[in-house]
């Protein structure tokens, strides 16, 4: 390379607000062809593409709180400009909100992941974020056979999780739950699916929804800080992306076991001022009630389970009104029609 691309990696030269950060291409000794287009993002082509490629969108960072995904996007990155990666497919890498991740907040004025949808939101740092997003999976999957499309967005939950790492497809118009994800899913350990049920705001729904792209949010692990992460818990995670990025069928050194199934059940939305759970804040995503069982409440009615075995995932009683509090789950066996995943 005869121009430099970073000044010292790409996680922190997008987090560095003194660094520029214009455009600027350039190609590897292996022919790999490097594009930064802003902060945050940077496209990457093989040195020869094939009709069979995919088109991989990598996005982190959503949540500035959620620093276990940047490093390893930062840690793919790299050994791709040193050449210690293979480029098999092509890639978009999306570092989405670096004010958010220097100041280590989920946000600055509204949850990004909330403003995918075609709501007219108010104009906020987020929702200009959002509709930058938006262009650029738009421009990025454009003229790309649907097939190929595919969108990680990769999340870290608020609080502990039964499941260490678990995955959520959202609810769109298209097939996009083929059984080619589950493989990735058991092969990177990822060790539950949540199918959602409904059309959502998020970010992977709108690449579902919008591009019919293979889309997943995958929470990996907990929150922390930058260099605080043990990314050893996700060594087959990063290994499973490694191949993808190489573009080589995803390998394992032993058999995987497949991830547990869940459904959404039901999404319970924030309605009133007083709204509150009756757990302690350090239960876990996926612990579940008995039928009938009262675990908050909105206002005057009381939240209850009603279903046995039904599980909390995502509780946060802090959100705006109106705004999601929490998921309700339970566990459902699949099979899979026509290449894709159907709950029974």
């Amino acid at each position: 390379m005869t121009t430099p691309l970073f000044q010292t990696s790409f996680l922190a030269d997008t987090l560095d607000m003194t660094c520029s950060n214009d455009p600027v291409s350039v190609t590897t000794s292996a022919g790999v062809t490097i594009k930064r287009w802003e902060r945050g993002v940077i496209e990457v082509l093989p040195s020869s593409a094939r009709a069979t490629d995919k088109h991989v969108l990598v996005s982190a960072g959503v949540h500035g709180n959620e620093t276990a995904p940047l490093e390893m996007m930062d840690h793919w990155v790299n050994d791709i400009v040193a050449g210690k990666l293979n480029v098999g497919c092509h890639c978009l890498f999306i570092i989405a909100h670096p004010q958010a991740i220097n100041r280590h907040t989920r946000f600055i004025e509204t949850n990004l992941n909330r403003l995918f949808d075609a709501h007219h939101d108010a104009a906020t740092l987020e929702s200009t974020i959002a509709q930058r997003l938006k262009h650029y999976t738009d421009t990025f999957f454009l003229n790309t056979p649907r097939e190929s499309r595919w969108h990680f967005d990769l999340h870290c939950s608020i609080r502990d999780s039964k499941h260490v790492s678990f995955a959520v497809s959202p609810r769109s118009r298209h097939e996009t739950r083929h059984a080619d994800l589950m493989r990735f899913l058991s092969v990177a350990h990822i060790e539950a699916l949540i199918l959602s049920n409904a059309p959502s705001s998020t970010y992977s729904w709108y690449s579902a929804e919008h591009h019919a792209a293979q889309a997943l949010t995958i929470e990996l692990g907990k929150v922390n800080r930058l260099g605080e992460n043990n990314l050893a818990r996700f060594e087959a995670f990063m290994n499973a992306m490694g191949d993808v990025i190489a573009g080589q069928d995803n390998e394992s050194t032993r058999s995987p076991a497949s991830p547990v199934v869940y459904r959404v059940t039901r999404t319970l939305m924030r309605l009133s001022e007083d709204f509150n759970f009756l757990f302690q804040d350090d239960v876990p995503n996926f612990t579940s009630f008995v039928h009938g069982e009262v675990f908050g409440h909105d206002g005057e009615k009381p939240l209850m389970a009603q279903n046995e075995h039904e599980a909390i995932v995502f509780p946060n009683p802090k959100v705006a009104i109106g705004q999601r509090a929490a998921l309700m789950v339970c566990k459902v066996t699949v099979r899979y029609e026509r290449g894709q995943i159907i709950c029974d």
